[in-house]
């Protein structure tokens, strides 16, 4: 395989430091937000984040991942309706009354407003497996890892550029084939909504785990 030469930053132990705290200060600032003004995104600014999301590292460089956006009413409505019927049923029937409790806290529940409100939705699928020249199957590694890492550069990306995101699981969610027309190889992973959060809007008080209980240093 053809090599090229490393291109990378290096800097000062003092500059590190500084870029470090600056990253983490503005990074953990981020939250979840369910409450999105209408106001469109640049278009280059989604582009840009996309062209982040789209640099992360893969198993055998398979690059597993493919993006959605979605800005058009029609599809969003569609979206919102086949999403909240599918949480109806989880809400009604399928979840534990465990992980109702859980979800209290954050009062989340069937209704999902934010599906139109949104001026963009992302849909990120999970391609299971490739497709060659020759039209023969090719075998994709460690694709929900690979996926996994591509959502946190996107998120971290949008947060970056000052855009507020939320990740919203239905399941199943199945639908987003239908609605967006996408091949059965491609498993839908998640849908992440992004926008400007109203002037309005709250998060709830949470807390985060102390660092020591989440980091070990041996």
């Amino acid at each position: 395989m053809e090599e090229i030469a490393l291109r990378f930053n290096r800097f000062t132990e003092d500059d590190m430091q500084k870029r470090a705290k600056s990253f983490r200060a503005h990074m953990v600032e981020r939250r979840t937000v369910r409450a999105f003004d209408e106001r469109p995104i640049p278009p280059s600014v989604l582009d840009d984040a996309l062209q982040v999301a789209a640099s992360a590292p893969s198993g055998a460089n398979r690059q597993p991942w493919r993006f959605v956006v979605i800005e058009d009413p029609n599809l969003k409505r569609r979206i919102r309706s086949a999403a909240e019927k599918e949480e109806r049923e989880f809400y009604s029937t399928r979840a534990p009354d465990e992980w109702l409790e859980a979800l209290e806290p954050l009062g989340t529940d069937e209704n999902k407003p934010f599906l139109t409100e949104a001026p963009a939705l992302i849909a990120i699928f999970l391609e299971r497996f490739g497709i060659d020249s020759d039209g023969n199957r090719v075998k994709n590694y460690y694709m929900t890892e690979s996926v996994g890492i591509a959502t946190g550069f996107l998120i971290s990306a949008l947060h970056h550029a000052g855009l507020a995101t939320l990740t919203h699981t239905p399941s199943p969610m199945r639908f987003l084939n239908e609605i967006l027309d996408r091949p059965t190889r491609e498993r839908p992973y998640l849908l992440l909504v992004v926008g400007y959060p109203k002037n309005d809007a709250t998060v709830p008080a949470i807390e985060r785990l102390p660092i020591e209980t989440v980091v070990t240093h041996l």
